[in-house]
């Protein structure tokens, strides 16, 4: 699975001109999955990303994590994540999942992310999804497990 977490002040996803998912200062997360990922993998992963430090402490040092703040968790569906994109023009998305693995992963990452913490939103596999946010920094960091 890949992340690309994005450090921000505000964050939210609109579906057909309606708000379905939205923070205030926290992570919002752009969550790639690929053929190989399954239950273990997504666990670990989000384990990382409720563990990892990138906000600041009292010295300015990223020291705390996004329990540490009690920030906001946006999740994101984004396929685009896994496209090989190492030659040519077009990006291949061979090692993506397929929707229907992608789909039921990504819920099972919602879920336990719900689980395990309590300010979670999300935004719609397979929707045409408008995201906006305020990146702090801008601080952005790319995991993958």
């Amino acid at each position: 699975m890949i992340a690309v977490l994005q450090r921000v002040l505000e964050s939210k996803v609109v579906v057909d001109g309606k708000t379905i998912g939205a923070i205030d200062q926290g992570l919002m997360v752009l969550l790639g999955v690929e053929k190989n990922d399954d239950q273990v993998t997504a666990d670990k992963l989000l384990q990382r990303i409720l563990k990892y430090r990138v906000f600041g402490d009292a010295e300015g040092k990223m020291n705390l994590s996004l329990q540490d703040v009690s920030g906001g968790l946006l999740l994101v569906p984004q396929f685009t994540l896994a496209a090989d994109t190492h030659s040519g023009l077009r990006p291949s998305f061979s090692s993506a999942a397929p929707p229907k693995q992608g789909k039921e992963l990504f819920g099972y990452f919602v879920e336990q992310a719900r689980n395990q913490y309590d300010k979670v939103e999300c935004g719609q596999f397979g929707a045409d999804m408008k995201v906006h946010l305020i990146n702090d920094g801008p601080v952005t960091f790319y995991l993958k497990v």
